[in-house]
């Protein structure tokens, strides 16, 4: 074929027939376990608090706010490590973002007090909200069109899946101390090195920057039967920040940070207090870990649940209903009278809160263009993280002021109904190919 005679194609239609190859199941393996520590990151050191008060002597609003410090960290890092990924590439700043975070984790194992201790994970926040941010965008602009909604579902169980290593590592390594935890921690940032020879550039942000011939190059070892086209992308600009509040997209971007920051909410607020909140129902220590480890079980079906229907009804649809059936199983769990309706009302929430995470890290990361998708995707980002930042500090006043258990799980139940309201005006993307 000559040059005159070259196709050319947009390249999101690149990946119109494209197969699921052997090199997606490795780039998917690759991301996977990087989401599973940024799960462990953020979850670890909750199920090990009652070690770090006994060790810095600091109440519960002192552990909130060391709990919240990788969060606070994150916000101005997602800001950041955004706009980077979209002017420098997916690939650098995930494998930058992972190292950084593995060297502060060693170094917070050290911290000699709570000052020191909050300030390094802080810098430990910074560092991982790069590959925090791009770990999504950067999936789906690898994945086959047909695939793509389902596959980055099955991404997001590296939630639970960090759940429950952050659970076991309490159990097994907890006696040695909360120090011995983020020595763990250290050690998975070395992980940056296998996404780096696992995990090619993306072929969009290759097109998009004029580098022609590395997206073809890329496009071939996913076995793309359209690599040799000439690609055009909808802008060769880099995407600036401000973009996001122009045209068409303002009213999506406004509704997506409102939804991130409540759906968020509810999520941490019950997450970063629920081993405390069980207690109070009169489970011991050990049986509430084991009930948060039942619960991160049942997260699992609710994504694979999610990511079959997602391709048959739609990213909106399976959304809306997950949302609202996690709303009823909070409800059930706010107002359970014995052990077994706690147990059920948690796992329904888990199941459908979770099934409607895994739709919504999917959805969130379609409704921009390939310049700003890296940038949308971290102001998303950081709407999650301020409430990731405010909910443990907010839910444990109200512990203090011994607010109650009922109390305080409607509360978090309302930011659950809330996301359903905010999802409804948002565009279906499913079957839609990547600008």
């Amino acid at each position: 074929m000559t040059a005159v005679e070259q196709r050319t194609l947009p390249i999101g239609a690149a990946f119109d027939r494209m197969p699921f190859t052997r090199r997606h199941a490795l780039i998917a393996l690759a991301l996977f376990i990087a989401f599973v520590i940024e799960s462990w990151e953020q979850l670890a050191l909750i199920y090990v608090s009652g070690d770090l008060s006994t060790r810095f002597g600091i109440d519960e609003g002192g552990v909130g706010i060391v709990l919240s410090a990788v969060a606070f960290g994150m916000i101005p890092g997602v800001l950041v490590w955004g706009p980077v990924a979209d002017r420098v590439g997916r690939r650098p700043a995930a494998f930058w973002s992972l190292l950084a975070y593995g060297v502060c984790a060693f170094a917070s194992a050290f911290a000699p007090g709570t000052a020191a201790l909050v300030g390094i994970r802080v810098l430990s926040g910074l560092a991982l909200a790069g590959v925090y941010t791009i770990t999504f965008p950067y999936f789906l602009e690898l994945l086959p069109t047909r695939h793509r909604g389902r596959a980055a579902v099955y991404l997001s169980i590296g939630w639970p899946i960090g759940m429950l290593a952050a659970i076991g590592a309490s159990v097994t390594l907890g006696d040695l101390g909360w120090h011995v935890v983020v020595l763990a921690s250290a050690v998975a940032g070395l992980w940056a090195f296998a996404v780096r020879a696992w995990v090619p550039e993306s072929p969009y942000w290759l097109a998009a920057r004029g580098r022609q011939d590395e997206a073809r190059a890329v496009l071939r070892t996913l076995g793309s039967p359209d690599a040799d086209a000439a690609f055009t992308v909808a802008t060769t600009r880099v995407g600036r920040p401000l973009d996001l509040l122009r045209g068409g997209l303002a009213r999506i971007t406004l509704v997506m940070l409102a939804l991130n920051f409540v759906f968020n909410w509810g999520y941490w607020g019950l997450q970063t207090w629920l081993p405390t909140l069980l207690q109070g129902k009169g489970l011991s220590l050990s049986a509430s870990l084991g009930f948060a480890a039942l619960s991160a079980l049942m997260m699992i079906p609710g994504y694979v649940s999610a990511s079959l229907l997602t391709g048959r009804f739609g990213r909106k649809r399976v959304f809306l209903v997950y949302v609202v059936a996690a709303a009823l199983g909070g409800f059930w769990f706010a107002t359970a009278d014995t052990t077994f309706e706690l147990y059920a009302g948690n796992f329904v929430l888990s199941f459908f809160s979770l099934g409607a995470w895994g739709v919504w890290n999917t959805w969130n990361g379609e409704f921009f263009p390939t310049a700003l998708r890296g940038t949308g995707y971290s102001w998303a980002t950081a709407a999650q993280l301020v409430a990731t930042t405010a909910a443990p500090s907010v839910v444990g006043l109200l512990l203090a002021r011994a607010t109650g258990f009922t109390a305080v799980m409607l509360i978090i139940n309302a930011f659950m109904v809330v996301t359903a309201l905010l999802a409804l005006p948002l565009p279906e993307t499913e079957g839609r190919e990547l600008e």
